[in-house]
């Protein structure tokens, strides 16, 4: 069942499958690799006056349902469908951030967006290019640091430096995270069981989507001091073959979540695309 617990009240161990709240247009909030539905915390107050908000974890993350991959790269995809289903959704506005911009991607070729708004979505190097290759080995270096402190992780997040050590690979600043927060984030990533097996499939198959198939608006947005998924690179493939009339933010201050640095900003980027 969908938690109606706020989020800032539940411990940072604690791993759910998902959280709903809000009442208004439905909004499906899609999380990145390693992380968990709860890196939308800063941000759903605010959006649940407007929407009815479903945060999902993905399969294969820490409270998610179990993987399964194989060889199936539309495996996350079916998942946030079903969970869609449930909800009696139809569509829904997607707002995704790295992996889960790239499966809010694959909604919208299966015609199950409103309208997308991407974080940094993951898959979008250029066909060939070495550095995603370069990028999932390093997002295991970075995760297997993490499970390094897990332990610790408490003391980590009550740490302006810790916080820092930890999370300074994806965010631009740390300082006015809730240490929670910040501890929720290093165990979930460090518990993440199918982060070996999605690294695996994103080797093998890659990240396909159809996007002659995506119909809705979409907005992508890069915060241009993220050092995980690096701008304009790390784009490359977006940019040549979104729609014409995709809306491409640059935020100058952000790093790889900016729903984690400037979850205002997000915020807006989010509410002033979904609104009729």
């Amino acid at each position: 069942m969908a938690s109606r617990v706020a989020a800032s009240e539940i411990p940072a161990g604690r791993f759910t499958p998902l959280y709903r709240g809000g009442a208004g247009a439905p909004l499906a909030c899609l999380h990145g690799f390693t992380d968990t539905w709860r890196t939308w915390q800063l941000m759903l107050p605010a959006l649940e006056r407007r929407h009815d908000v479903l945060a999902p974890t993905l399969p294969g993350h820490a409270g998610g349902p179990p993987l399964g991959v194989g060889d199936d790269p539309g495996v996350l995809a079916d998942a946030v469908e079903d969970a869609m289903d449930a909800a009696g959704w139809d569509t829904a506005h997607l707002a995704g951030n790295s992996l889960g911009g790239y499966v809010a991607l694959q909604l919208a070729a299966r015609g199950r967006a409103r309208s997308v708004v991407a974080f940094a979505p993951a898959g979008g190097w250029a066909p060939g290019d070495p550095a995603a290759r370069r990028t999932l080995e390093r997002l295991m270096g970075m995760r297997d640091g993490l499970r390094g402190v897990a332990a610790h992780a408490d003391a980590v997040a009550a740490s302006p430096e810790g916080r820092r050590s930890a999370l300074g690979h994806a965010l631009a600043r740390t300082d006015h995270l809730p240490s929670a927060l910040v501890a929720h984030i290093i165990l979930g990533a460090a518990a993440c069981p199918g982060a070996e097996a999605l690294t695996q499939l994103a080797m093998r198959v890659g990240w396909p989507v159809d996007l002659s198939r995506v119909r809705c608006p979409v907005r992508v947005v890069w915060g241009l001091q993220d050092r995980v998924l690096e701008w304009p690179g790390a784009a490359a493939r977006w940019r040549a073959g979104l729609p014409a009339d995709t809306d491409w933010v640059e935020l100058g201050d952000s790093g790889h979540c900016p729903q984690l640095d400037d979850p205002l900003v997000a915020v807006h980027l989010v509410e002033g695309f979904t609104r009729p």
